[in-house]
């Protein structure tokens, strides 16, 4: 008797989740996780292309270092920018945490400013610019802050839609009794064209060959 008291309630829960589940994924149940998904894919790309640039970051200065040794200060500052660049990791685990995205926003654009007086710097090296490894780094730079750009503008729209999702009806509701862990994520304040990415003139480099 006491095996079947427990399976009849048991039977009768799992056939009103049957009956439920289709109303609550119509009733946009799903709006927050997917939401969610998203903005955590949108910030792995953000991580990925950031990584990308610190990569390439060391054949860049011992290029440089190659024909402009003398530039110590630049270079070191480069050295150190990226260090700082690569010790916070904001991991999509933690995108609501505001100190750490901050922390993560303030170096990366440490490290776009001191590549931007490295590449100033190798404007006065003409054989540096000539230099078809230098060369090869510019452009797969370039094409690295470019992909940056398309990522943060990605993360920011994907940020915005799931932030909106937690406080406009009805998805708030599911975010107030059912995703009650569901925090707002943190975002970009700094517009990216008001960084001032490196700026990389491949037409001065042939010129100076």
């Amino acid at each position: 008797m006491f095996a079947r008291s427990v399976s009849r309630p048991t039977r009768l829960l799992s056939l009103l989740l049957l009956l439920v589940l289709p109303f609550l994924s119509g009733c946009g149940y799903n709006t927050i996780p997917t939401a969610d998904e998203k903005a955590k894919a949108a910030w792995s790309d953000v991580l990925n292309q950031y990584q990308r640039r610190a990569d390439l970051i060391p054949n860049l200065v011992e290029t440089v270092k190659g024909y402009a040794s003398h530039e110590r200060d630049t270079l070191e500052a480069v050295v150190q920018a990226r260090a700082k660049a690569t010790q916070v990791t904001v991991t999509p685990e933690t995108l609501s945490d505001p100190d750490a995205f901050k922390q993560f926003q303030e170096n990366q654009a440490g490290l776009t400013g001191a590549l931007s007086r490295l590449l100033a710097v190798a404007e006065n090296y003409p054989d540096l610019k000539a230099n078809q490894n230098f060369l090869a780094l510019q452009a797969q730079l370039e094409g690295t802050e470019n992909r940056i750009a398309v990522a943060r503008r990605d993360y920011i729209e994907a940020v915005r839609q799931y932030n909106t999702t937690l406080r406009t009806f009805p998805s708030i509701l599911w975010a107030t009794f059912w995703f009650r862990d569901a925090k707002p994520y943190q975002n970009f304040t700094v517009a990216e064209d008001k960084i001032e990415a490196p700026k990389i003139d491949f037409g001065a480099g042939k010129q100076g060959g």
